[in-house]
């Protein structure tokens, strides 16, 4: 059989990278679950149409066909019948299939909804640094039956913040929640006479790519704005802070151009309060950017974008906003609020920049040495008793040289290694002893109370440099 070729875009760590994107995920749900959200799974599949509601083209989404024809007629013959399976494809991201959930199950749920969601979603674009076709997302979203009070617009970066902030101190870079509100763009965007707000948004959310040249050429070839509005609307997208001043500028623009809007008005107000609110609960951490548009047209107020800092060109590791719209069947509505951390690309910088790294790859903490494969069931003994009390074990796999049992140990990272008592000539038994490899000490030890240090117990994710 050839060597098999890895496949581009779809991310295989090896087991200390592995370990290394447990720890985030571990670490995201503990925040998580502390701010009350619960963890639901959706199916991996939709119906292609419910999926293309989000205006995603249809190259992103991996369409599944059927194998083989129904056991009662082909295809054509189940259609007449009425019969006939949706198209279906691979779930792109965990927002739709989660409005779909709540449709689907409102009268189980206690609203508001709060949730997280963490699982792999795939998606048919060109891979690249960050960007994958099979990665992990890990959303929180709250939803509301028919309203849903802004404070959530605050509390959801805030959320994320601290979950992301918890990472900081295995070498996770410092973040920046950037921030928007579409009422505010929107209102800004009418007032200056445009009507295709929707393509202003899409060409606005191509700042960072293409600068904003081509931008304000896109916003007169593809909206039908003016020269005079497109520098306006690129104006508006200039306009960043991290406290309410940027609330007087938006102000001060508007003013200069004429615009009076009372959705600007109420986009202002919410982004003032969530900046106001962020710049006592995360000093820093939150910061308007009003160039951040994210360009799905189901959002509807607050959006977001999150960066790493020193990292930025990797782009949004996190991203969302309010819909309010998504989730509904006619006669209900459910508003909510999320963010999704693309934990795939969070992982691949932690180790393509070598930011963190694991202590070891293996759980085990002590491997049990092996005198003989006569007296193997003595090593095994061992490391069921040291198992029942938490501690990670495996045996040695061949009764080789002591020596090259240890080295077994140490190509693997494991600290330490026991060696079980002899029986002597006279029937007495010598005392198991358990070594050090790293320092080189042994002393006697029980297997019913002897414990490894708590530092060597699990692998654990440090900084790079520890």
């Amino acid at each position: 059989m050839a060597r098999p070729t890895p496949l581009s875009g779809f991310p295989e760590w090896l087991p200390d990278g592995r370990i290394v994107e447990q720890h985030v995920l571990d670490t995201l749900r503990r925040v998580f679950e502390l701010h009350g959200f619960g963890g639901i799974e959706t199916r991996a599949v939709e119906p292609l149409d419910q999926l293309l509601r989000k205006g995603e083209t249809s190259k992103e989404v991996y369409v599944l066909r059927r194998l083989q024809e129904e056991a009662e007629g082909n295809e054509a013959d189940a259609a007449r019948q009425g019969r006939a399976d949706k198209q279906l494809g691979l779930h792109f991201d965990l927002t739709v299939p989660f409005a779909r959930y709540v449709l689907e199950n409102a009268g189980h749920l206690a609203f508001p909804f709060k949730r997280y969601q963490i699982q792999k979603v795939w998606r048919g674009e060109r891979p690249q640094d960050g960007r994958f076709r099979e990665f992990t997302q890990a959303d929180i979203d709250v939803v509301g039956a028919g309203e849903l009070p802004y404070h959530y617009e605050v509390e959801l970066p805030l959320v994320m913040a601290e979950a992301l902030g918890a990472l900081r101190d295995i070498g996770v870079p410092e973040v920046r929640v950037l921030v928007n509100n579409r009422r505010v763009a929107e209102g800004f965007y009418r007032g200056l006479g445009i009507d295709a707000v929707d393509e202003v948004l899409r060409q606005i959310d191509k700042l960072d790519k293409v600068g904003p040249e081509k931008v304000a050429a896109l916003l007169v070839a593809e909206a039908g704005a003016t020269p005079e509005q497109a520098e306006a609307c690129l104006a508006l997208a200039a306009i960043s802070g991290s406290d309410t001043g940027v609330v007087d500028r938006v102000r001060a623009l508007a003013a200069e151009h004429g615009v009076v809007s009372d959705l600007l008005d109420t986009g202002l107000a919410e982004l003032g309060a969530l900046i106001e609110a962020a710049s006592v609960r995360a000093p820093g951490v939150v910061v308007a950017d009003l160039k951040i548009a994210r360009g799905l047209d189901y959002y509807t107020g607050s959006v977001y974008e999150t960066v790493l800092v020193g990292h930025e060109q990797l782009g949004s590791i996190c991203s969302g906003g309010r819909y309010d719209t998504l989730a509904s069947d006619g006669a209900n509505t459910y508003p909510g609020v999320g963010l999704s951390i693309g934990v795939s690309r969070l992982v691949s910088r932690l180790l393509s920049a070598g930011l963190v790294r694991a202590t070891r790859a293996v759980p085990s903490a002590v491997v049990v040495a092996v005198t003989s494969e006569e007296t193997r069931g003595a090593s095994d003994a061992v490391a069921t008793a040291l198992r029942s009390r938490g501690v990670p074990v495996e045996v040695a796999p061949a009764a080789a040289k002591f020596g090259k049992q240890i080295r077994y140990a140490d190509r693997r990272g494991i600290p330490f290694v026991w060696f079980p008592g002899r029986v002597e000539e006279d029937g007495t038994r010598s005392p198991d002893q358990v070594k050090d490899i790293r320092s080189g000490e042994q002393v006697d030890a029980d297997a019913a109370t002897w414990a490894p240090p708590a530092e060597d117990l699990r692998p654990r994710v440090v900084p790079a440099t520890d």
